[in-house]
């Protein structure tokens, strides 16, 4: 099993860095649906078609990683059915999550895939890196969040502005269950009951997933 990398809380060094650790917690810790945001393409099992980043280079490196918050799953995804996941960086817990390194341009690009607009403009990244959170929206996706830095360079992700108990929770669809429990698998830090097991406790898939069901999930994968 691979050790999971610490993340160092305080603020990362630049405010304007030329590469960034983009934090997965959802379907994007797996590298074949984060392909279809960088290449473009529609991931199997969803309904969308993504335009993909400027530069289609996938992350030379992804490295497995823990916040401190709690993981929920919540709204409608017209992509794939069923409730998205949602960071609450202010709620007790542990989130398990996967770091992928690119350029700064491309989480741009990313974050606007996720906020359903068009790639290009990059995103001024100064104030969640001076002040560890940035409110672009009202929108899901729309808060970027910089829980701190490794190696020097931010570890940045995007939630929704609200918080975990602002809003009904909604069970997550097949198909991104799969998804994210693969791609948490695949980081190499937990095995496969310890994903199932906090993948089915998640606020929205609790009470509608259970341990063994997401087990099944992954052998069907296997």
């Amino acid at each position: 099993m691979k050790a999971l990398t610490t993340i160092d809380p305080t603020p990362p060094p630049r405010t304007r860095p030329e590469r960034v650790w983009y934090t997965s917690y959802g379907s994007n810790t797996h590298l074949g649906r984060l392909a279809h945001y960088i290449r473009g393409g529609r991931p199997p099992g969803a309904v969308r078609a993504y335009p993909g980043c400027r530069d289609p280079a996938m992350p030379p490196c992804s490295l497995p990683v823990e916040l401190t918050g709690a993981l929920y799953f919540a709204t409608e995804s017209p992509v794939w059915g069923g409730g998205r996941a949602f960071y609450d960086p202010d709620a007790s817990g542990r989130v398990l999550a996967r770091a992928h390194l690119v350029s700064a341009d491309q989480f741009s690009d990313i974050a606007a895939q996720e906020m359903y607009r068009e790639p290009g403009p990059a995103l001024d990244l100064t104030e969640v890196l001076t002040e560890g959170r940035s409110v672009l929206g009202e929108g899901r996706y729309e808060t970027l969040v910089c829980p701190g830095q490794v190696d020097g360079l931010p570890v940045l992700t995007f939630t929704a502005p609200w918080g975990m108990h602002d809003v009904p929770w909604v069970a997550p669809s097949r198909a991104y269950v799969r998804f994210l429990a693969a791609g948490l698998l695949s980081a190499g830090a937990w095995d496969g009951d310890a994903v199932a097991e906090y993948v089915a406790a998640c606020p929205g898939a609790l009470d509608h997933w259970s341990r063994e069901a997401v087990v099944e999930l992954l052998r069907e994968r296997a």
